[in-house]
Formats: structure tokens, sequence, C-alpha cells
């Protein structure tokens, strides 16, 4: 937790273009949600002199993993939705949710990746000719 001062997390794309996922000043928590077996998928660093009080993860609640387990998920979908590809983006919602891809309308997929449902049909047929 930020006890003064101000941070910020970001991610770096393929492309080497920066985006900043948030910042947090005083009382505000900032962290990279990945489990710690993984590698991180933000930088953080201070935009002014800092002071932060570290705050240990409670991983022996079966709803802190839970929602532990979401904000991973978020915090992946915030960086996918600033820096990667629509087809990126389908790729993941496809590895993801791979159960709920028939269960849904179009609509719905094309809204969660940000783009328009003719933008998601066209990717689609892109995708399927390259597969071919």
């Amino acid at each position: 937790m930020v006890k003064s001062g101000l941070m910020r997390s970001y991610s770096i794309d393929e492309k080497g273009k920066e985006h900043i996922f948030m910042f947090a000043s005083e009382g505000w928590i900032i962290a990279d949600s990945v489990p710690p077996e993984l590698p991180g998928e933000l930088y953080i660093d201070a935009l002014e002199d800092s002071s932060l009080m570290i705050v240990e993860k409670e991983q022996e609640n079966p709803d802190a993993k839970k929602l532990i387990k979401r904000l991973i998920r978020l915090q992946r979908r915030i960086i996918m939705l600033m820096s990667a590809s629509a087809l990126k983006r389908y790729d993941d919602f496809i590895a993801t949710y791979p159960n709920i891809v028939k269960r849904v309308p179009q609509r719905m997929i094309a809204s969660y990746l940000g783009i328009t449902p003719e933008a998601l049909s066209k990717l689609k047929g892109d995708r399927k000719r390259n597969s071919n």
C-alpha cells in the first residue's frame, strides 16, 4: 500500500509501446496480480519519492483465492484491451472461456472483445481462411 508518494503500473507491448494500467497515490494498493510462480505482467515504479507498506496476500481463505483468481483475470483482460490486437484478444477469449463460445451470442463476444459484431465476423473469417 502506498503510504506517501505516487506509483504507477504499466505493461509494454510487443512493439515497445507503454500502456499505463493504473496510478496509486496515498492509501491505494498497487500490485501485479499474477501468481508468484509466473512471470510478472506489469512493471511498477515510483513517480515521486514514495513510502510503501507491504501487504501480504491471504492465500488460506478459499474466498480470497477466488478473488485473487478473478483479479488476475481482470488485470490480464485490461492489459489485453490496451495493447493486444483483436485477433489476440479473441484467441485469449477462446483459451479462457472455451466452454462458453457457443453458449453466448456473437454480439456479446464482440462486446467483450471491444469490437463490433461485424469486425468479429470478419476476424473469424480471416482466421478460418488462414488456418486452411
